[in-house]
């Protein structure tokens, strides 16, 4: 989906079990208390038009009963972690042959912490929203996730 000019993809959204040496490389926070969940939600962002672009977004997933969710904050020593950056044209987040480009999931992380019982309050959707500047709207788009 294109939101401000750039291509969004979400390639795939699931549980994250930190005891797993893989998990781990994508969030190195505490894990989740009993009755919560993390989940890692894996994307690209790509600049498929013409000149520079800068991710101005803002991210959050919501459940089929409103309740709302944003991502936690990841350390900056994450190479996986999604992190906004201007793209000139054909550029993407993540970089290719980046380690998040290269993981099994091919898309940088955001980190999302879920009460187990807004799991089943489905479907859940990302919202991306566009902090537009002054001169134009925001803009916001919907993706249903599976998760």
């Amino acid at each position: 989906m294109t939101v401000a000019g750039l291509s969004y993809n979400v390639y795939i959204t699931r549980e994250l079990n930190l005891r797993d040496a893989e998990d781990h490389g994508y969030y190195a926070g505490p894990e989740a208390r009993p009755g919560f969940a993390l989940y890692g939600l894996f994307l690209t962002v790509c600049n498929d038009g013409h000149g520079f672009r800068t991710p101005q977004t803002a991210f959050t997933v919501e459940d089929n009963q409103g309740n709302r969710f944003h991502p936690l904050p990841v350390r900056r020593s994450n190479v996986f972690a999604y992190r906004p950056r201007r793209l000139s044209h054909a550029a993407c987040i993540p970089d290719t042959g980046s380690p998040a480009f290269s993981a099994p999931s091919g898309g940088a992380v955001l980190v999302f912490k879920f009460p187990v019982g807004s799991l089943e309050n489905r479907p859940l959707e990302l919202l991306i929203q566009n902090r537009a500047g002054p001169s134009a709207p925001p803009q916001t788009k919907r993706v249903e996730l599976d998760i």
